[in-house]
């Protein structure tokens, strides 16, 4: 019989991405002694099969791009990519999915970490079976935050499971270019893939259920998106119902049947459906919480109805992006710290340490595709949705003078929705190349509140792309009285 050993923690963390890391830092530097527990890579889904990877394969497909708009430059980058150097530079950036600098970073902590299964077994309680056939059961004194991010969900198909589809992971860890790619989704994923396999030499099929791409984002950044990649040869079918996938033996061409009885055959199918939490297998029956579930938090990310139990990043819904799950971990370490201590919290103040305000009101995010999209806050139809007065202001980025020097043919857009009540921002949109740098100050005008007249005083370089909130703030005083 294998001995169980026991430990005892202040905090024991379960997942450790980028999460699990920025609880295991917080907690660290507070001095409370943390144990880390983690079933597959140290550095989690975003730096082996998610942000890291996908971003390096995009980045070459971009950037030519961006180099055929230019005067002097263009005619010199008109061939493929070479897709070797690609997935080789992809490979760098992953480690060859090896995680031993993330290990000395977590060791460096003085965190203990704990590879295998971790699952809860009761109140404060995690047992752990190791990858050699070692046990362990940790005990925590103030928290145990669950930290096991979200994976792609499948949806259920005949033919699906046989058919041994691509999900995000395959996408962008494949060392090989498929010669046709069917990507099904409309979202994130699916556009950004879309973009980076299209560059590397694949003829895409995009399936969207829906009427267009990225649908969360104002309608015209879909718009933008799917018009480049369709001159790029892509072809994006829209209210396409997906019924079956059809692959005899699991090998060769993939066949994809449609409502209707339409088939479209490829090489590889991805599909980027969403996402489910990664919460089936880790106890949570012990704790009176159902398997499988998402996880109600408040702003502290601790669960609802629990004194001990935080979790932290995608298995809360709250928002699955890598920047706000590294966000969500600062302030629950601060608040397990401050629990821990007992200091009172700041949850009086929605922007205090202890309260994931940005998780509702500032949630920044960038789409990678060609063009880039990025967005923060409450689009247009959101702020009408929760009972705001606003004003809408867009602009067409091509008239910025920054853009015109970025690119020839510059296309863009960009929206901001204004509070009249307050005078803030609510929300800001855009999408055009090189945009994605933009947003950060998007991001602080929005978490900041800065009053519409206070905006006035930050003074765009010129000739910048920021130049465009000159713009938008000149439209929104000749604009706004006639909402």
């Amino acid at each position: 019989m294998t001995r169980v050993a026991e430990h005892g923690y202040d905090v024991v963390v379960l997942g450790a991405g980028p999460v699990g890391e920025n609880v295991v830092d917080r907690a660290r530097a507070a001095g409370l002694s943390v144990a880390v527990v983690e079933s597959e890579l140290v550095g989690g889904e975003c730096s082996y099969w998610a942000c890291m990877p996908s971003k390096s394969l995009l980045r070459p497909a971009i950037a030519r791009s961006d180099a055929r708009k230019v005067p002097g430059l263009r005619q010199l980058v008109q061939g493929p990519l070479d897709a070797a150097a690609v997935l080789a530079h992809r490979d760098y950036y992953v480690s060859d999915w090896k995680d031993d600098g993330a290990v000395r970073w977590l060791d460096s902590t003085g965190a203990r970490l704990y590879r295998g299964h971790g699952r809860l077994s009761g109140d404060r309680k995690v047992a752990v079976e190791g990858f050699e056939g070692d046990r362990h059961l940790l005990s925590a004194r103030h928290a145990v935050a669950v930290c096991t991010g979200s994976r792609a969900a499948l949806p259920e198909l005949p033919g699906l499971t046989g058919a041994r589809p691509w999900t995000s992971r395959e996408a962008t860890s494949s060392h090989h270019v498929p010669g046709r790619l069917i990507v099904v989704g409309g979202g994130v994923v699916a556009a950004e893939m879309a973009t980076a396999w299209q560059a590397l030499g694949s003829r895409v099929t995009v399936l969207v259920r829906g009427k267009g791409l990225l649908s969360r984002m104002e309608p015209f950044v879909g718009e933008h998106v799917a018009a480049a990649l369709t001159e790029r040869g892509a072809e994006i079918r829209t209210g396409s119902d997906v019924t079956a996938v059809v692959r005899d033996g699991g090998a060769g061409p993939v066949t994809v049947v449609l409502e209707g009885g339409d088939r479209v055959e490829g090489d590889e199918v991805l599909f980027a459906t969403g996402r489910a939490p990664r919460t089936d297998d880790i106890g949570l029956e012990t704790v009176g919480l159902e398997p499988g579930s998402w996880l109600p938090v408040d702003d502290t990310l601790r669960v609802t109805g629990s004194d001990w139990l935080y979790a932290v990043g995608d298995v809360n819904r709250r928002a699955l992006m890598t920047h706000q799950g590294k966000y969500q971990a600062r302030i629950a370490g601060a608040a397990i710290a401050a629990r821990a201590a007992g200091t009172t919290l700041q949850e009086t103040d929605r922007w205090g340490a202890h309260s994931a305000t940005a998780d509702h009101a500032a949630v920044p995010q960038v789409v990678f595709t060609d063009p880039e999209a990025a967005s923060v806050g409450l689009s247009l139809a959101e702020a009408e949705r929760a009972g705001h007065r606003v004003h809408a202001v867009d602009l067409d980025l091509s008239g910025v003078a920054g853009a015109g020097l970025y690119a020839d043919g510059y296309r863009g857009h960009a929206r901001m929705v204004v509070d009249l009540d307050r005078e803030t921002v609510l929300g800001v949109t855009f999408v055009g190349p090189g945009i994605g740098e933009l947003l950060h100050s998007a991001t602080v005008a929005v978490a900041g509140e800065v009053p519409i007249e206070r905006l006035w005083h930050a003074v765009p370089a010129y000739p910048t792309l920021s130049e465009a909130w000159l713009r938008l703030l000149e439209a929104y005083r000749d604009g706004a009285g006639a909402s």
